[in-house]
């Protein structure tokens, strides 16, 4: 029972691009934020890392440079997270896993060790569980879902993710208690800088 992960990292971080920064290009502890999650990932028990990328692209493959991982630029990132997650989705590295853990490359708490509880906890159900990350027992990310939501995820549209799936999904979904990384994100220069985050460039490619 096998889990790939998608890592989603296409959005233009508006928020923090306004003031000429991509947020996704921040370090921690010396290193830049995608590069940190990247490696999160490829070093838990995933059999695979996808990286869905958009804009921005030519930079984020840069700061990826020497990991080993699959990259894909979404095209159509400006349409929503949820063409993001379907690029991932239909990834070559993707498409024999038992379950898709759809990662947000924002939140910089997530570490290997909470991802391989959640691929433990999905592999221990059977692989037919949603596995989800939880706050104080609040929703949040990342998410696992098995492979019988493909044709599902492929029919969203919009800027929505996993939740839209989970809420209309009869399957069985198991919260995994990893405290406030599974809500911290960082999408303005304030959020970065209280996550322990610094922009040492400004640069908007």
């Amino acid at each position: 029972m096998t889990v790939a992960i998608i890592l989603l990292a296409a959005g233009m971080s508006s928020r923090t691009g306004k003031d000429g920064f991509h947020k996704l290009l921040a370090e921690f502890d010396g290193v830049p934020l995608l590069r940190r999650m990247v490696t999160a990932a490829v070093d838990s028990e995933a059999i695979s890392v996808t990286v869905v990328l958009g804009h921005g692209h030519a930079e984020q493959r840069n700061i990826l440079s020497g990991i080993e991982v699959q990259m894909v630029v979404n095209p159509d990132f400006a349409l929503g997270m949820a063409s993001s997650i379907g690029v991932g989705f239909v990834a070559t590295e993707a498409q024999d896993a038992d379950g898709i853990m759809v990662m947000l490359a924002d939140m910089p708490d997530i570490t290997t060790e909470h991802l391989d509880r959640m691929i433990k906890a999905f592999q221990d159900a059977g692989a037919i569980s949603i596995v989800r990350a939880v706050s104080d027992g609040k929703p949040g990310n990342p998410v696992i879902l098995p492979r019988s939501l493909r044709d599902a995820v492929l029919e969203v549209q919009g800027d929505v993710g996993a939740r839209h799936l989970i809420k209309s999904s009869t399957l069985p979904v198991i919260n995994i208690e990893i405290g406030r990384a599974a809500e911290l994100d960082v999408d303005t220069l304030e959020e970065v800088a209280a996550a322990g985050g610094v922009f040492v460039s400004a640069s908007t490619t």
